[in-house]
């Protein structure tokens, strides 16, 4: 009797009380965000004459707006006079450069590949308005889709109830939150990532190799593990499809869009060498501070990307129902969140769900493996799990603080807290919790 009252509680009572502190934790933080922070936010950016045009879908407002004006038979989506054009849409006026409190002159300047606007055109269908509204209901609808193709790819199977409170934390975590709020199209280069991962569990490689070519509308994200991915790929003859998909899709995306804009890739790279202006510097840069990352940093970097090419050339043989295979994709896709990316991106951090969602799968037996490891566990669930606590103590203390104590940074902005750190504690966790499992298992 007591065996089954165990079972009871471990099968039923722990996962429906687990989902449903979720759900106070997830309705915790997005009212911090949509209530609190984003409110606050728009406030500011009106204060500096930035607040009458669209906030709510400003990233997703460039893509539609030059495919709209290539409709049109304007093409030169690279252009100054384009880039003023998308300013005014989102400022309400183009950018001052005689205003200190304004960003650069080529600030929101479309920075994707052309053919970002090919795989993208059913949006210029639309008016800018009614897109919205469509894609505040399709982008967190393929974010849950995307977790539940990672589970599916890995081979995890868990309670009904478990996945509904992976899902509901995962969508209200402040990295989404402000993906859905901008509309961030890194969140169709997830879903991507996520259906060619599940493509490959399946064997079907053609179909793999297409889907990881659509996740190249922002290379920089996927990068790495498509890199992992090739080399996997030829390695071995049988997973040649792979590499001949990818490639046939790609030479299609670059074709056409030279087709439409001949001049396309030299003025692409040219804004890619601006960015730097308006972008923050990669995680790493960020840790170290200003005065050290000058000179640190960059070293770092390359070190951390030599390390991730020689994990991925090591492990370029691994099967694809092996736990080789799935980590060594999700430590490429932990490490370019901190390398690669510009580290006020951290609506891209959704490549981090591999890897949180191996970590989780294995977490029991990273506890039974030391000292080390259950201490290097308990400090991930700590930065895991800020977040939502913060954000419910946060809520339960307003009516006791004043407004100016409320929202000065160091406790308005609690929730926000570990958002940097996050892929870091992922990256080391990840690497420890390699060590602990055996290489030979299957995933």
């Amino acid at each position: 009797m007591a065996d089954l009252q165990s079972e009871f509680r471990r099968t039923q009572i722990v996962p429906a009380l687990a989902l449903a502190l979720a759900c106070v934790g997830a309705a915790s933080m997005v009212y911090y965000h949509l209530g609190l922070f984003i409110p606050r936010a728009l406030q500011v950016r009106a204060s500096i004459g930035l607040g009458n045009g669209y906030s709510f879908g400003d990233d997703f407002y460039p893509i539609w707006f030059t495919a709209r004006q290539a409709r049109l038979g304007y093409h030169d989506i690279y252009s100054y006079e384009m880039t003023r054009q998308i300013q005014i849409g989102l400022f309400g006026r183009p950018v001052d450069p005689h205003k200190k409190s304004d960003p650069p002159i080529d600030y929101r300047q479309y920075s994707y590949p052309a053919f970002t606007n090919l795989i993208l055109w059913p949006a210029a269908l639309f008016d800018f308005p009614r897109l919205r509204m469509a894609l505040t209901l399709l982008l967190p609808t393929l974010t849950a889709l995307s977790i539940w193709m990672w589970l599916k790819a890995l081979r995890w199977k868990i309670h009904p109830m478990w996945v509904a409170t992976i899902m509901v934390l995962t969508l209200s975590t402040y990295q989404l939150l402000e993906a859905f709020f901008a509309l961030q199209p890194g969140l169709f280069v997830g879903f991507f990532l996520a259906a060619a991962a599940l493509a490959i569990r399946g064997n079907r490689l053609m179909l793999a190799g297409a889907l990881c070519a659509l996740t190249l509308i922002k290379p920089q994200v996927t990068m790495l593990a498509i890199l992992y991915l090739l080399l996997w790929s030829l390695s071995d003859r049988t997973r040649a499809r792979f590499w001949q998909a990818f490639l046939l899709v790609t030479a299609a995306l670059m074709i056409g869009s030279l087709a439409i804009w001949p001049h396309w890739i030299g003025q692409w790279m040219t804004v890619l060498l601006g960015y730097h202006r308006y972008a923050m510097p990669p995680l790493i840069n960020v840790l170290l501070g200003p005065s050290v990352s000058r000179y640190i940093a960059p070293a770092l970097i390359a070190a951390m990307l030599a390390l991730a090419i020689a994990i991925a050339w090591r492990n370029r043989r691994a099967a694809q129902d092996s736990a080789r295979f799935w980590f060594t994709l999700s430590v490429v896709l932990a490490i370019t969140t901190i390398t690669l990316l510009p580290g006020q991106a951290i609506y891209d951090h959704i490549i981090l769900i591999p890897g949180i969602l191996l970590l989780l799968r294995y977490a029991r037996e990273l506890a039974k493996a030391g000292r080390i490891g259950r201490s290097l566990l308990l400090a991930g669930g700590l930065v895991v799990a800020w977040p939502w606590v913060s954000a419910f103590v946060l809520l339960i203390i307003r009516p006791w603080l004043s407004s100016q104590i409320f929202y000065a940074v160091p406790i308005f902005a609690l929730p926000m807290r570990t958002a940097a750190s996050l892929p870091f504690a992922v990256v080391i966790l990840l690497a420890w919790t390699w060590k602990v499992i055996p290489a030979s298992r299957s995933a």
